[in-house]
Parts: C-alpha cells; structure tokens; sequence
C-alpha cells in the first residue's frame, strides 16, 4: 500500500535548519495501524494526521515512529503550513481538533503558522543530582536560582536550566537513563536550556525524548512553550516581564530553528499561550507500507 506524504522543515532559520514533519492529508482513508505504519517507515519524530472534524476545521493526529501523541508543535506548523501552501485554507483563524483539546490556529499571510497550546500546568519539582547524572554533568553546571521542574502546555516535559550554552552543546546525555527518568516521572522527555543565545534569543535549547525513540529533536513547539510559562513564572523574561519570546534549537544537530511563542497575561496570570514559527522546502514523497 502507498501513501502520499508531505515532509517540509518546521521552524527552520534556514534552508537546512528545522526539524522535519510528515503531513498525510485525507487520513480518514487509514486505520490507526497504518498511520502508525506510516510514521514508523517515514522515520520522523512527528507525522501528522489529517482528518474530518464536527468541532473544528480539521482533526489532526500525531504519531512518533513509536507510539500516538497527544499534541506535537513542529508537526502542527508542519499540517497548517502545508494546508495553507496547498491552498485547502486560506490565511485567517481556525480550530483544530486534537487529543490535548481544540486549540486556536492562526496562518498568516506568509504561510508562517501560530498555535494555541493549553494553560501551563506547573508539576513536580525534580531532584537536580538525578538529572545531571543523566546529562553527565554537574549540579554545579545548573544555575541555583531556577529549578528542575516539569511543565506542560500539552505535554508534560522537565525544564532543564544549565549555566551556559558550552555546558548545553558539551553535555552528552544517557539516553537509556532519561529513558527511565521520564518513565518515573510520567513525561515525554527533557527540554534543556541555557539563558545564553547566540542570535539575542530568550534562551538555547536541546530537547531529549528517547523515550519516544527521538534521541534529540531540533526543535520542539510545545516544550518551548512550557519553557516560556516557566520563564514567566520564575521572572527570567527580562526587563518588563517581556511576552513575546524567541527560542533557539537545533545547532547541536547543525539544524538551526527558532521557534516563537506569544504568552497573554492578566494580573500576573497566563492565560493564552501561542507557539509559532515558520516552515521550509516543503515535498510530496510516496511511502511504501
């Protein structure tokens, strides 16, 4: 059986940065099991599924070459960008139907795409020695004054803060045992990051979802997101508690991303959040399951 897939580069700064997203369009023609089929022949660490909705412009689902996600940001930009470019919609504001809930879409006019993510949720905070030990780093390497904690716009990740953008690109990670702290602990994986940028960015990020089968993603929509409400939350946006943020991602992998998110806050309460960005070299290929 032959499916035809949509691959393009989500957030990508440039022509060879982003992380890659299949799209499949008229999914309502596959069973659950050949979506997963799809994902895992394609190899990317998020497909999305496109599908006819009755609340919203379109379902969408989102699968890892492993297992089904509720939400994934890279692969949303990946499904609206490509809709958009396809013309199926126009620029203008939409819903779309996923597992964490209907969420706001907005594609602009240069088919570069925004997404409402869920209210941040604040979780456990997570004792620093067990993840350094993951990291193959220090606690010293980590800055005292922010915590290891686990956030969620949609999928629950741990913030990582380390001191600098050496010690970032320097760590080298066990994934078997991030593998198991994220089972311990419930999550999708570790979003790591520095206050340091390169390009005047809030921060630098690597994000790690072995547990996924994604070892490291070169840029992640919904832990960026997360990032942002922790930042928020702990007073890291800079002078006047800045609400527009800019992330960078994947310069570890040599795939330079940037990832923005848009935070909408009443009396010190986020209530809106937006993660956006645009996407690249986007090709129709055909897939043999």
């Amino acid at each position: 059986m032959k499916v035809n897939v949509y691959q393009l580069n989500s957030f990508a700064k440039t022509n060879g940065g982003g992380n890659p997203a299949g799209v499949v369009i008229d999914a309502d023609l596959l069973t659950e099991k050949e979506m997963r089929r799809v994902a895992a022949v394609l190899g990317f660490s998020e497909t999305a599924f496109i599908l006819p909705s009755s609340v919203a412009v379109f379902r969408v689902r989102f699968f890892t070459p492993k297992a089904e996600v509720d939400l994934c940001g890279h692969a949303t930009i990946a499904a609206f960008h490509t809709m958009g470019k396809l013309g199926l919609l126009n620029p203008g504001m939409y819903k779309q139907e996923t597992n964490a809930g209907i969420l706001g879409i907005e594609i602009k006019e240069d088919n570069s795409v925004m997404m409402n993510q869920t209210i941040p949720v604040f979780s456990d905070i997570i004792e620093k020695k067990e993840l350094a030990d993951s990291l193959n780093i220090s606690v010293t390497q980590m800055p005292e004054d922010l915590p290891a904690q686990i956030v969620s716009t949609g999928l629950r990740d741990i913030m990582i803060p380390v001191k600098s953008m050496e010690i970032l690109n320097g760590m080298k990670p066990d994934m078997e045992k991030i593998k198991a702290i994220s089972q311990k602990h419930h999550v999708v994986g570790y979003h790591v990051f520095t206050l340091e940028s390169l390009y005047g960015a809030n921060a630098n990020c690597r994000n790690f979802a072995p547990l996924y089968d994604i070892p490291e993603e070169a840029a992640t929509g919904t832990s960026n997101g997360a990032l942002a409400c922790y930042l928020y939350n702990y007073k890291k946006m800079g002078g006047g508690q800045k609400t527009d943020l800019v992330f960078e991602q994947g310069y570890s992998m040599n795939r330079p991303s940037e990832i923005l998110v848009s935070l909408s806050v009443k009396e010190d309460a986020i209530y809106e959040v937006k993660v956006g960005g645009n996407a690249k070299n986007l090709v129709l290929t055909e897939v043999d399951i």
